[in-house]
């Protein structure tokens, strides 16, 4: 199976270590499970230029490789791989996020797994043309049979890949959402995940 991978609040815990930094920056206390948005502007009350620097500060390298590994997300990936899947990690971060990002997923064990970073939600001010960076319509050229997201933003995007199934990652920002069709299946973590995609497989035989 061809199997796309969001990386925030998917592969690492990205939210709860945001909530640290806004405490540093601004003072502001909210627990992660109170994250009812996946709009951080929203979701601190933040004014533009107070979301701007909360931006740059968690995507420093130092931030974004000290993030922590969701539970089992390593190892599910790499049982995966080891299966004959074919993985890619589809991440919204910045273009210029994508080096620290390699070196997070080569630190934890994912070497194998290509990482692509795509302007999913329209942050960049100007496309840079590397090998691993890719426009919308580039991603909706690709075609998965298995995506991973968090996002409610981001739903639109894997309703693009025709008969994807997609696990979405149960997260405080999501709760509320409507998922778009059957082929979306919330999953509370990765075994649970696992468990998803090997009954995918079992009914399609692959």
């Amino acid at each position: 199976m061809r199997i796309y991978i969001d990386f925030d609040d998917v592969i690492c815990e990205t939210a709860k270590h945001i909530t640290r930094i806004a405490k540093e920056l601004f003072g502001i206390d909210l627990p992660y499970r109170e994250m009812q948005f996946f709009n951080l502007q929203k979701v601190f009350e933040l004014n533009d230029a107070q979301y701007d620097r909360l931006m740059e500060a968690c995507h420093t390298p130092e931030s974004l490789l000290a993030y922590e590994e969701t539970p089992h997300a390593a190892r599910v990936i790499n049982k995966w791989i080891d299966a004959g899947h074919d993985v890619s990690v589809v991440t919204g971060r910045p273009f210029d996020a994508y080096e620290p990002s390699r070196e997070w997923l080569d630190r934890h064990g994912l070497q194998r797994a290509p990482l692509f970073t795509v302007d999913k939600y329209g942050r960049e001010k100007k496309f840079q043309s590397f090998s691993y960076g890719m426009t919308l319509a580039q991603l909706y050229g690709m075609q998965f049979d298995f995506a991973i997201e968090d996002s409610p933003d981001a739903f639109e995007h894997v309703l693009h890949f025709e008969g994807c199934r997609v696990a979405v990652f149960d997260r405080p920002w999501n709760r509320q959402a409507v998922l778009p069709n059957e082929r979306f299946t919330r999953c509370s973590g990765w075994l649970e995940i696992d468990q998803l995609l090997d009954d995918i497989a079992a009914l399609s035989g692959s």
